[in-house]
């Protein structure tokens, strides 16, 4: 399933109707970094080896001189890519507890290929309280519609003038146990209107081939990473974090980090001329399967940080 991202098709735009948030884990303010101390970071995942055997070598019969021991005496590299999220810059805008925000939004049956035709039935629940880490996250649903149509959803924040040098767009991730395999993609984004120019930074977990896939938005495709997809374990936390930035208009997908575990793609596309006047966004959605098999995800601390 395509994202077919706000702000792409000539769609009204339709309040979504969410619980009032009462009692929520935290503010909804825009806050500024002071300096680079007040970012949290990830901390990587690293391995370690241990050498075996006698510190002395014996003296073999033959070869004349010691063999060289099967363990090695060094590390070795992990098959795992692993690193640490960069560190945002100092005074970087830090847009926090956004899945509690008031004004999410959903734009009918613009989750739909080519975003037209009979929207599928889906909505947000806001102020969970359980499952939830900050004590209050949002449980997205969707309950069917056509096969492999999605629910969509956007919020607007504050714009920023020129195009972002910085972005981290994360969030923590539930999928109950009667879920497990029941998307057909998870998909999320944050998008950018500046100097006319679109830019549009896009992920999908694609289950339908176990693979995380970017979006051009130029293109209106989906395009391979080369990162595989381990499907998300059940009635547990994951922690999501992607890493972009613009130069110019160029969009930059730097890497994603799931769990702790970071992988660089640095892929690079061309923003979208569309003369567009100054809007900022970021966006979730859930697609359906070929049997609209019905879902639900929460989502808690979702958060933006940024800077132009």
């Amino acid at each position: 399933m395509h994202l077919n991202l706000k702000g792409f098709y000539a769609i009204a735009s339709l309040s979504i109707l969410a619980l009032a948030v009462t009692g929520c884990g935290g503010s909804n303010a825009l806050t500024k970094t002071s300096s680079t101390n007040a970012v949290a970071t990830n901390t990587s995942n690293s391995s370690t080896s241990s050498t075996t055997g006698n510190t002395t070598p014996t003296t073999p019969t033959t070869p004349t001189t010691p063999t060289t021991p099967t363990t090695p005496t060094t590390p070795t590299t992990p098959t795992t890519p692993t690193g640490n999220v960069p560190v945002p810059p100092a005074g970087a805008t830090v847009i926090g507890n956004i899945q509690n925000m008031q004004g999410w939004q959903t734009c009918g049956g613009c989750g739909n290929d080519g975003g037209t035709g009979q929207g599928p039935s889906y909505n947000v629940t806001q102020a969970v309280v359980a499952p939830s880490l900050s004590g209050s996250s949002a449980n997205f649903w969707i309950n069917g519609g056509p096969a492999y149509s999605g629910g969509y959803y956007f919020i607007e924040h504050p714009t920023l003038p020129n195009p972002v040098s910085y972005l981290k767009y994360e969030f923590d991730m539930y999928i109950p146990s009667q879920d497990a395999n029941a998307p057909q993609a998870i998909e999320f984004e944050c998008q950018q209107n500046s100097n006319g120019y679109t830019y549009n930074y896009a992920w999908q977990a694609d289950y339908a081939s176990n693979s995380w896939r970017v979006f051009n938005y130029t293109t209106k495709a989906w395009e391979p990473t080369g990162v595989a997809l381990t499907r998300f374990s059940t009635n547990t936390w994951h922690h999501i974090t992607a890493m972009y930035h613009a130069s110019g208009t160029q969009i930059f997908h730097d890497s994603i980090t799931v769990d702790g575990v970071t992988y660089p793609v640095n892929i690079t596309h061309q923003a979208l001329y569309t003369g567009n006047g100054l809007e900022l966004t970021n966006a979730f959605q859930l697609d359906l399967d070929g049997s609209s098999t019905p879902y639900q995800v929460y989502v808690d601390n979702m958060t933006m940080t940024l800077a132009d």
